[in-house]
């Protein structure tokens, strides 16, 4: 009998096997070249554009997509729908990557101290993360952005802080299981310094669920923003987002429903991917996955 011949791996890619794995979960390279052309597209789509975003042009108001100058339409002060939905996407991928960024660092360090020492600090640490997450996230972010001024370090702060408490409790779970490994004992007994024990040999270990996680915290931020921004707490025009396009098409819905649509779309799009992205990392990340 004539064996099946399976196809030969990729030999760039089978060096890195995490590579490998990501490469041959579809829908994550999806998600990864869509955000890859949606964050180009951010950066310099509104360059290339004949309109600028805050260009008014009042005889040209909800004029519909592909029926002129404007691809996407125009929305009711006769402003470009594609220029905003591009400089909108410079400010809500901005915030998600941003709010990812300090969020994560909180949740780490949070998570890291309270799995190392363990104790008392670490069970204050953990009682405070408890605390924080019986409030609901949603709940918590509309009533501080409703005290504070909506800007954009404002709301990339208050997305940060309503959104570490779940990184916390992943890494302080892994670190708990780390600090007893055989290399940590090691260093240990070679008189390494708790620092060291933490970002030298724990930190470094615990990294797969932690790119995970941020990656998915990407996705959520870009939500929570189109949240309070929907409910008016958020981004403020003229400064265009993703969410206060979407309060601003509410009132047009039956006559102008492209106005809503089309920033929706985004949200959705960017959130699907990254979710994809995440879902790809966690199988390329996991040692124990069969591939």
């Amino acid at each position: 009998m004539t064996e099946a011949v399976s196809p030969a791996p990729n030999r760039k890619l089978a060096r890195w096997p995490v590579a490998q794995r990501f490469a041959d979960h579809r829908l994550a390279l999806f998600g990864l070249a869509t955000i890859i052309v949606l964050a180009f597209s951010c950066l310099v789509g509104p360059w290339l554009l004949p309109f600028s975003d805050t260009h008014i042009d009042m005889q040209s108001r909800f004029a519909a997509p592909f029926s002129g100058s404007h691809v996407f339409g125009t929305d009711m002060m006769g402003r470009d729908t594609l220029a905003r939905l591009l400089m909108a996407g410079r400010i809500s991928l901005s915030i998600g990557f941003s709010a990812m960024a300090v969020s994560m660092v909180i949740g780490v360090s949070v998570g890291l101290i309270a799995g190392f020492y363990g104790g008392a600090i670490g069970a204050v640490l953990m009682r405070f993360v408890d605390a924080m997450l019986c409030f609901p996230s949603i709940f918590l972010l509309l009533a501080i952005s409703a005290l504070v001024s909506p800007t954009v370090p404002a709301i990339i702060f208050l997305i940060a802080m309503t959104s570490w408490m779940e990184v916390a409790r992943v890494v302080e779970a892994q670190t708990r299981s780390l600090r007893t490994r055989e290399y940590t004992l090691a260093a240990h007994s070679y008189g390494a310094s708790s620092s060291r024990l933490m970002f030298r040999e724990i930190l470094p270990n615990a990294i797969a669920p932690i790119v995970v996680a941020a990656t998915l915290n990407v996705a959520n931020a870009i939500l929570a923003e189109s949240y309070i921004s929907f409910l008016g707490f958020g981004i403020q025009p003229p400064t265009p987002s993703w969410g206060n396009m979407l309060n601003s098409a509410q009132t047009y819905l039956t006559s102008a429903p492209w106005l809503a649509i089309i920033p929706g779309a985004a949200i959705t799009l960017a959130v699907t991917s990254f979710n994809f992205i995440g879902d790809g990392m966690r199988d390329a990340l996991d040692p124990r996955a069969d591939h």
